[in-house]
């Protein structure tokens, strides 16, 4: 077990309301809606606890859904939806010479959906409320307490008062600034990699070519996104004006900086929110404190650079929660929770090196980083092998999970969208959180796990017989296998 769960946290839990859980997720935003929907969806009662008023704010942050969280979304049957709501691009332009061409991407879909993130959490929590999870909003952790047998989550409600709640296991997701993360004591060490950005919602005279427009020159910096309704997101930063994120902030200082970066700030008027705030790199050195887990900005925070944050969080979600509910449903193995941290940390570790990468050579002045710069761009621009890596960071699909010694090659890979004898796809047999077992023959491996897997024949003539987990990865595989190899596989990993 990933540490001993004893005695982690403070409280006193001075409320006489005490309840006991499967599964508390605290925190609302778009990482703890899909967990806590998974679950649900799964058959395991999940209350999300969430310190604000209920209120999906059309002021968030995050804009972009790459390919690998749109994969994710496809297997709950939320993709089209999302899609409907927002614009794509399919090439994203850096440094002004660095060109990353999306529509090579392996996907089905290959491009960036431009979408802020209000409308990813409205999905979300209509699919949680209708999998029937329980909400608790105004709803504060003033403490925490674990024992080997379960966790005691304080929360203090919208009265005011301190009540207790059991909970086999508590996640959270709440952001970065994580009660759940200072109550299990872990650390949260990093740096600030950009000290003054600014965001602002803005409407503009002059429409911009694209649905996103970047450029960098010298020490200032700007981003301009649409999204579809009239409104503009507009971030961007200035080496000249670095501030406290309280510093004031007016529609003249943006349209300043932006007319020197862009070399116009298209007549922006009627700002409906303007906000500075700091850019960190930080990572929890663990995800795991015996029977409490760290998702999302919770766990990581990265640099806006390549838009991964939100969907990176998604993507925990999307690995933690099938492993979650096996574990409440009595089929899963302490090792298979604690691959949860195994699995995850490498791949925030990357993100924060990807991303921060991007930002210290957009903000290069010296003119050897900017010569570094220049080579980086050519580069990877002309080398087919290196580009298709950079997208596969950048999209999410590139990324892979360790595989046991002695596996097959293709353990622990994520599998494409592809298709089945049945005549469907494998996103949408993946739907419902269950395994999927493939075949080149007819095989009936369901039995007694009839509502935990689904068995499909490939549409092509592969022989490999694949035994996809429910977040879309190889959780075994085999060139040949008989019947009993694949009854083993499935015992091992499916259970039932």
């Amino acid at each position: 077990m990933n540490g001993t769960g004893t005695g982690i946290g403070t409280g006193t839990g001075t409320g006489t309301h005490r309840t006991t859980h499967p599964v508390i997720v605290v925190g609302s935003g778009p990482t703890g809606l899909l967990l806590a929907g998974d679950l649900a969806t799964a058959g395991v009662p999940v209350v999300l606890v969430e310190k604000r008023p209920h209120k999906i704010s059309n002021l968030s942050r995050a804009f972009g859904v790459h390919a690998r969280t749109l994969e994710q979304l496809d297997a709950r049957g939320l993709a089209d939806d999302l899609l409907a709501t927002g614009d794509t691009i399919t090439g994203l332009r850096l440094f002004g010479r660095l060109s990353l061409d999306l529509g090579t991407l392996e996907s089905r879909f290959p491009f960036l959906l431009i979408t802020p993130q209000y409308e990813v959490e409205r999905l979300l929590e209509r699919r949680a409320r209708q999998a029937g999870v329980e909400f608790r909003y105004e709803s504060e952790v003033v403490g925490l307490r674990q024992d080997d047998a379960g966790v005691d989550l304080d929360v203090r409600g919208p009265d005011g008062v301190t009540a207790t709640l059991r909970a086999d296991y508590v996640v959270g997701t709440d952001g970065h600034h994580s009660a759940v993360r200072r109550a299990i004591g872990v650390d949260f060490p990093g740096v600030a990699v950009i000290k003054s950005l600014f965001l602002a919602d803005v409407r503009l005279a002059e429409k911009p070519e694209g649905v996103l427009t970047v450029n960098g020159a010298d020490d200032a910096f700007a981003m301009i996104a649409s999204f579809g309704d009239g409104w503009y997101r507009v971030m961007g930063w200035n080496r000249r004006h670095e501030v406290a994120d309280d510093a004031p902030l007016d529609l003249d200082e943006i349209k300043e900086v932006t007319r020197r970066a862009l070399g116009t700030d298209y007549g922006m008027h009627d700002a409906r929110w303007l906000s500075r705030f700091h850019s960190d790199e930080r990572q929890a050195p663990r995800y795991r404190v015996g029977r409490v887990f760290l998702a999302g900005d919770a766990a990581h925070i990265h640099s806006p650079a390549g838009g991964q944050g939100m969907n990176t969080g998604l993507q925990d979600a999307a690995n933690l929660g099938w492993k979650l509910a096996a574990a409440v449903q009595g089929r899963a193995s302490e090792g298979l929770l604690d691959s949860y941290e195994a699995e995850r940390h490498p791949v925030g570790k990357a993100v924060l090196r990807s991303s921060g990468g991007l930002v210290r050579l957009a903000r290069a002045q010296n003119p050897a980083l900017r010569l570094v710069r220049g080579l980086v761009a050519a580069f990877v621009n002309a080398a087919p092998p290196v580009q298709r890596k950079a997208l596969g960071q950048v999209s999410g699909i590139g990324y892979h999970y360790p595989a046991p010694r002695g596996a097959h090659r293709l353990t622990g890979t994520r599998v494409p969208d592809v298709a089945l004898r049945g005549g469907g796809r494998l996103y949408e047999a993946l739907r419902g959180g269950r395994f999927v077992l493939i075949t080149p023959e007819a095989h009936d491996g369901r039995g007694a796990r009839e509502d935990l897997l689904t068995v499909d024949r490939w549409a092509s003539d592969r022989r490999t017989t694949v035994l996809v987990r429910p977040d879309g990865y190889v959780a075994w595989a085999a060139d040949a296998a008989d019947a009993a190899q694949i009854e083993a596989a499935l015992a091992a990993h499916v259970g039932g």
